[in-house]
């Protein structure tokens, strides 16, 4: 009688989710789980393949020689990359606007991403092989190590939402350094400066968006927040590249 009870009882729990539910990523969780993990499985799906089509992208540009080469040589390959470096930052402003309507949301990511893969794909294409690969190795190590400190960190009940305005206000100083920088150059020790700065910046807002996702982030914000992580392991690896290139 017990055995059947207790055996009852086990079948009991699992039907109604006991032991199928994953445990609460961080104390006081109010949500489910299971919804969470949910949600972050699809933006880390998003921020796949967003880097598997820069990966693809950026090859082309720098493998193709024809097509970096026109972007340098002639006068519409000029004009042309310059809009290409600044039609991220026009098509961000109605990815946050429609960042929540299917299917122009995804249409809007993919101009976003394929735009911002040719400019990397530029950087790269003059740029030697040694340094890419290094920038690429260390920048892959940096961004699963942090995540999964912020996933074990989230869990022992660290918060980490005081870093917004901290790094926020590092960010604008690296903005005016690199126009300064853009205006009056200050040779290599600053460009080794700078591409360190910014990358200790952007490693915090790795942590700072990764714990964002796991806390934060509504289930209709998948978007949004693949990008941020997109921008966060972009802007990584470009600031190690440009530590690395002033180094080489």
């Amino acid at each position: 009688m017990w055995q059947s009870g207790a055996a009852g009882s086990k079948i009991g729990d699992v039907e109604q989710g006991g032991e199928s539910q994953p445990s609460a990523l961080y104390p006081t969780m109010m949500e489910s789980p299971l919804l969470r993990w949910g949600f972050i499985r699809k933006v880390y799906s998003i921020l796949a393949v967003q880097l598997l089509l820069t990966i693809a992208v950026a090859s082309v540009v720098v493998f193709v020689r024809p097509v970096s080469l026109f972007f340098v040589s002639s006068g519409a390959g000029l004009g042309l990359f310059i809009f290409l470096l600044f039609l991220p930052f026009i098509v961000l402003f109605p990815l946050y606007y429609y960042h929540q309507r299917h299917p122009l949301n995804f249409l809007l990511l993919a101009i976003f991403t394929i735009s911002l893969s040719f400019c990397i794909g530029l950087t790269c294409a003059f740029t030697s092989g040694k340094v890419i690969l290094e920038s690429a190795i260390l920048t892959s190590v940096v961004v699963v190590s942090l995540t999964l400190y912020t996933f074990w960190a989230a869990k022992r009940g660290h918060d980490f939402q005081f870093l917004g305005p901290f790094l926020f206000a590092s960010l604008l100083v690296i903005i005016v350094f690199a126009f300064i920088q853009l205006v009056f150059p200050l040779g290599k020790l600053s460009l080794m400066i700078y591409g360190a700065l910014a990358a200790i910046i952007f490693c915090g807002y790795i942590i700072y968006d990764t714990d964002n996702l796991i806390k934060r982030y509504t289930y209709d914000q998948y978007i949004w927040a693949a990008v941020s992580l997109y921008l966060d392991v972009i802007n990584l690896f470009l600031s190690l590249l440009t530590l690395f290139r002033a180094a080489d």
